[in-house]
């Protein structure tokens, strides 16, 4: 570009979320441990659903996954960070990986239920406390990333991590021969918008 040329960018309007007000934090923090207690609430109804040779049986169409492989991976990660909570490090790395979890669905059942309890004992200003999270992202050598957070935002993460999961949970059910609740593993922002298309 030289000095006579000029860049003309497109006009720029507020985006509707910066022109709301916040609103009260615990409010919002409310929200996120009530979506986390239904998540995992989903899953014990899933449990208490599936046969255990369903549960447990690798689909080489799913690269040789389980559905309880992908359940245990998305309780992996509740455990990582209610473990992390008073050490202020959240560690995604060094999860537990217990294979009984993805091979029993009674000893998950179990699991699942615990940690619900201790979320749902979990004060709403407690989301506000500030942690370390560690997590591998790169594919090259070194020492994992660690990103400033929250007990709230890891939380939320957790809780997105684990509708992903449940979609591919859902699918690999079907070809199973299993149907399970046309919700199951769809997010709430895409439930909300089918529902808004839906009334119009």
């Amino acid at each position: 570009m030289n000095q006579s040329q000029t860049l003309t960018l497109p006009h720029q309007t507020v985006h509707p979320l910066v022109e709301r007000t916040c609103g009260d934090d615990q409010t919002h923090n409310r929200r996120i441990l009530a979506a986390a207690v239904e998540i995992l609430h989903q899953g014990e109804l899933l449990l208490g659903s599936l046969e255990f040779t369903t549960y447990a049986e690798k689909l080489p169409i799913a690269f040789n996954a389980s559905i309880g492989g992908h359940y245990r991976h998305c309780l992996d990660h509740f455990t990582s960070l209610l473990g992390g909570i008073d050490c202020s490090v959240v560690d995604y790395d060094h999860r537990q990986r217990d294979l009984r979890i993805e091979t029993l669905p009674d000893f998950a059942l179990v699991l699942t239920r615990r940690i619900r309890a201790v979320l749902e004992c979990l004060e709403p200003s407690g989301l506000d406390s500030r942690v370390l999270a560690r997590c591998e992202v790169s594919y090259a050598h070194g020492e994992s990333p660690m990103t400033k957070s929250s007990v709230g935002r890891e939380l939320v993460y957790i809780i997105a991590h684990a509708i992903h999961h449940y979609a591919l949970i859902s699918v690999m059910a079907r070809l199973q021969g299993v149907d399970l609740p046309a919700a199951f593993g769809v997010a709430p922002s895409t439930v909300a918008h089918v529902e808004k298309a839906g009334a119009c």
